[in-house]
């Protein structure tokens, strides 16, 4: 392992992705479906797992990258001895389904600068070693139903199962490299316009970008945020991964190992707001109807995550053959989290479908019809225990965010039923909600210690208690929200950022140690700001923006001991709360508030 997670920056066409390194290789690339494992995946570990690296060949060299403004292409420039050279990533954007390209272009600066490209081609994970053939502009790799095709400019050579070139490139000078990936059974591509398909890239980008509404503060991380909401959506389904990546650790070196390459519903309300907060309509829309097509069937059949396009089948399985980034190991494919029953999820879903209301996002009679079906399961699965947000591997336990969240459900939709006019039992939902509110404040609270505690009997403290103000369960300066607050930033804080509970008290049925969760620590920004604590919440969120790689990236997770970056890369919920406190600190009018919707009352 040479390079650190924040050293990858993401390229991607809205289909898929790739991850390019600032040495100029590129470590990872999901195929044009994100579960479908053909990939490069050095990352993950092993010098015989494919890669493509693209940089002057030998002697000393600094590199210095960017994005091009409001883009999605990526710049690295690399500085030698005898001149400098660029090297310009993209993916380009199209509507070629299941084809996927990755455009390097090589643009001489100054003086003459040796390069090389070396490319190894692996797929299912790196275990399979694909069949090559020599074409009169480069090779061709075929591996069961997974082919690419590699084209260049300038001569390519056989070396030890890779494709390679060795040339020099001059100042004025351009070359141009292009892989294309596509099903086996059909055509191998023809020839790329690298040059061209640059171009409408470019445009395409700006254009997307230019939509975002925000003109306050912090305009570059918002709209870079936004930009990276949108590599991490699938076009063709409006589905939006957590994660490009799986396996990349929250520990380094652990086992805290998961596959983020799935589209959660926890993260539904976030994502909404912060879609609509920053003028996208239309992809706002786009997510809600995806989330009803996955949700779609029994209520009690509901699952927390689905695939990119709705799929329910997300089998957990490890890949011994890969030695994990940073050894950390195991190395998993799928997320057996899929089949855990998380009472908050459905607190989410109703609450997303009440906030695209309130925006004008258009409903109808059988999304209502839907929504009281949900309102039936919750009325008898509320009072059992579950794995709650964090999908502990451990027992079972009756989490007090699980429990606020079913009251949302039941607030939300008490709330349609008199915004909307619906028809609905609302006295059985009034009660319902009442029930768990009183037996929240009974159970879920510590007198002793002022704080709201992570389940019913225990004293320990978990972040997600703070959505407590944010969702309207209490008003923010409520003394016990105040109390939760001081403890969590007296217990949960390490180096000025949260984390998600103790792991040291064995309730996820983990090994201990991770680092601090980047969305607790926006999530705390959030409660300041509705407290009135403006300049704390500020103060916490440019610590925040400074945790950003040099492009604007941020990871699940930050470990404030080796001062890196943990946990899969980008993460869509981490840059979708960016997006969200940087409303809620300059408009005084974001989701903290809006979310809330309490009006002040302490129900």
């Amino acid at each position: 392992m040479s390079l650190y997670i924040e050293d990858y920056a993401i390229i991607g066409d809205t289909c898929t992705a790739a991850l390019v390194g600032h040495d100029g290789s590129i470590d990872w690339l999901c195929a044009p479906r994100f579960d479908s494992g053909a990939c490069f995946a050095a990352l993950l570990g092993g010098a015989n797992n494919g890669f493509w690296r693209l940089a002057p060949a030998g002697g000393e060299v600094k590199s210095q990258r960017h994005y091009r403004q409001d883009t999605l292409v990526l710049e690295t420039d690399f500085a030698t001895a005898t001149g400098s050279v660029r090297v310009i990533d993209f993916m380009p954007t199209s509507d070629r389904t299941g084809r996927v390209a990755v455009v390097r272009i090589v643009k001489g600066i100054s003086g003459a600068v040796p390069m090389r490209s070396e490319a190894v081609f692996r797929f299912d994970y790196g275990r399979t070693v694909p069949w090559i053939r020599q074409r009169e502009n480069g090779f061709n790799a075929v591996a069961g139903p997974n082919a690419v095709t590699l084209q260049s400019t300038v001569p390519m050579h056989p070396e030890n199962g890779a494709f390679c070139s060795d040339f020099t490139i001059s100042g004025g000078a351009t070359e141009v490299f292009a892989a294309e990936f596509y099903p086996s059974h059909e055509h191998e591509p023809g020839a790329c316009d690298g040059l061209a398909m640059l171009s409408i890239t470019e445009q395409w980008w700006r254009a997307w970008a230019a939509r975002c509404r925000w003109e306050g503060e912090w305009r570059d991380a918002v709209v870079r945020s936004a930009i990276t909401l949108k590599a991490l959506t699938y076009r063709p389904t409006a589905g939006i991964v957590a994660a490009a990546t799986t396996s990349l650790p929250e520990n380094l070196g652990g086992s805290r190992n998961w596959d983020y390459r799935y589209c959660w519903l926890r993260d539904s309300t976030f994502t909404l707001y912060a879609l609509l907060l920053c003028g996208y309509a239309d992809e706002a829309k786009e997510w809600r109807e995806w989330l009803l097509r996955a949700i779609a069937g029994r209520p009690q059949d509901m699952q927390i995550m689905y695939g990119i396009a709705g799929e329910r089948d997300l089998p957990e399985f490890e890949v011994p053959w890969l030695s994990g980034y940073g050894n950390s190991k195991p190395v998993r494919i799928g997320n057996a989290a899929h089949q855990q029953f998380q009472l908050d999820v459905y607190g989410e879903v109703m609450d997303t479908l009440y906030v695209a209301g309130k925006y004008g996002v258009p409903s109808d009679n059988d999304v209502w019809r839907m929504q009281t079906q949900l309102m039936e399961f919750i009325e008898s699965a509320w009072q059992h225990p579950d794995e709650g947000i964090w999908e502990i591997r451990g027992e079972r336990q009756h989490f007090t965010h699980s429990k606020v969240m079913a009251w949302v459900a039941a607030d939300r939709a008490i709330k349609s039923i008199k915004r909307y006019r619906l028809g609905g039992p609302i006295a059985k939902w009034t009660a319902m909600r009442d029930q768990i509110h009183r037996e929240v404040c009974e159970r879920g609270f510590d007198r002793q210690r002022n704080s709201f505690v992570q389940h019913y009997d225990t004293t320990a403290l978990d972040a997600s208690l703070l959505m407590i103000p944010l969702v309207g369960f209490l008003p923010a300066h409520d003394a016990r929200v105040r109390g939760t607050v001081d403890a969590i930033r007296r217990e949960l804080m390490k180096d000025g950022l949260v984390e998600r509970y103790a792991t040291e008290t064995g309730v996820d049925g983990l090994p201990p140690g991770e680092g601090a969760f980047l969305p607790c620590s926006f999530w705390l920004a959030d409660n300041l700001t509705v407290l009135g604590h403006y300049d704390e919440a500020r103060e916490l969120f440019e610590r925040l923006l400074a945790l950003r790689n040099d492009l604007g990236l941020l990871a699940e997770e930050y470990d404030p001991v080796k001062q890196r970056l943990t946990g899969n890369f980008p993460q869509a919920l981490t840059h979708v709360c960016l997006i969200n406190t940087a409303h809620n600190l300059m408009l005084g009018a974001g989701p903290a508030l809006q979310r809330a919707d309490h009006n002040g009352k302490t129900p």
